[in-house]
C-alpha cells in the first residue's frame, strides 16, 4: 500500500511542480474561472433589473457558471495532465516504470482536483467582493454538488485521455469539443424539461443534469432535493466505471500495438 500512495504521490508531486513553478500555468488556471465570473455577473445584474423572475433568485447564473466550471475543470484538468506527458513524450518512459495504470489514473484524478481547486476557490471569493453573492450559501450541498460534478468530469477526461492514448493527439480536439456538447442537456442555466422529449432522455443519463435541478432548487425554493443527489451519484458510479474502464481498454490497445512510445509532438 506504501508504495502504491508513492508511485501515485510522486506523479502528483511532477504536477504540481510544472504547476507551481510556472507563473502562466497558475494564471491559466485562474483566468478563465475569472472571466466567465465576471461576464455572467454583469449579465445577471442587467437581468435582474428586467426580470422579476432574477430578483428572487439573486445567484441562480452565477451560481451555475461557477459549478459548470467545477466540471469543466475537473475535466479538462485531467485531460492536460495527461497532455503533458504526452507533449514532453514523458509518457512511455512514465508507464515503463513499477508505476500501474491504476495508479495513474488516480495520480490524474488528483492532479485535475488541485487544479480545479487552484482555480476556482479564489473566484468564488471573488464573486462575494464584485457582486455579493457567495457560492458557499449552499451549504452543505456545495460539497455534495462538487464531488459529483468533478467525477463526472474525470470520467469524461479518462475517456478522451483513452481516445488520444490509443489513436494520438489527432483526438486532442475532443477535450474540448465533448464536455461543451453536453452542456446544452446538462441545464446549466436552464431546467432540463424545456428541452424537447427525445433530449430529456440523453439529459436524463447525465450527472450534471440533476446537479444543476438541484442548485436551483435550493436558490429559488430553498430546498434541497436528496433525490437528484441520490441519482447523480448513482450515475455518476456509472459514468466513472465506465471511464476507467474505457482508459484501461485504449491502455492495453494501445501497448499491444507498441504506440505509447510514438505519442508527442
Amino acid at each position: 500500500m506504501s508504495g502504491t500512495l508513492t508511485r501515485i504521490g510522486a506523479v502528483v508531486l511532477r504536477h504540481w511542480y510544472l504547476i507551481s513553478g510556472s507563473l502562466p500555468r497558475l494564471l491559466d488556471l485562474c483566468y478563465w474561472p475569472l472571466i466567465q465570473m465576471v461576464m455572467w455577473g454583469f449579465i445577471q445584474q442587467f437581468v435582474m433589473l428586467q426580470s422579476s423572475f432574477f430578483a428572487q433568485a439573486a445567484g441562480l447564473l452565477l451560481a451555475a457558471v461557477m459549478l459548470w466550471d467545477v466540471l469543466f475543470r475537473g475535466q479538462i484538468g485531467l485531460a492536460l495532465s495527461f497532455f503533458e506527458e504526452v507533449y514532453s513524450r514523458n509518457l512511455g518512459h512514465l508507464l515503463a516504470t513499477p508505476l500501474r495504470a491504476w495508479e495513474y489514473i488516480a495520480a490524474l484524478m488528483t492532479a485535475s482536483l488541485i487544479r480545479t481547486l487552484i482555480g476556482m476557490v479564489p473566484v468564488t471569493f471573488l464573486a462575494i467582493w464584485f457582486f455579493g453573492f457567495s457560492l458557499y450559501s449552499l451549504g452543505i450541498a456545495l460539497i455534495a454538488f462538487f464531488v459529483s460534478l468533478i467525477v463526472f468530469g474525470w470520467s469524461i477526461g479518462l475517456f478522451v485521455s483513452g481516445l488520444v492514448l490509443r489513436y494520438g493527439l489527432g483526438a486532442e480536439g475532443f477535450a474540448w469539443a465533448f464536455i461543451f456538447a453536453l452542456a446544452p442537456l446538462s441545464g446549466v442555466y436552464y431546467p432540463t424539461t424545456i428541452l424537447p422529449h427525445w433530449l430529456q432522455g440523453l439529459s436524463a443519463l447525465l450527472p450534471a443534469s440533476y446537479i444543476f435541478d438541484g442548485m436551483r432548487a435550493i436558490l429559488l425554493h430553498r430546498t434541497l432535493r436528496l433525490d437528484l443527489l441520490a441519482v447523480a451519484g448513482a450515475l455518476n458510479l456509472v459514468w466513472i466505471a465506465l471511464g476507467v474502464l474505457a482508459f484501461l481498454g485504449f491502455y492495453e490497445a494501445a501497448r499491444n500495438r507498441g504506440s505509447i512510445l510514438q505519442l508527442g509532438e
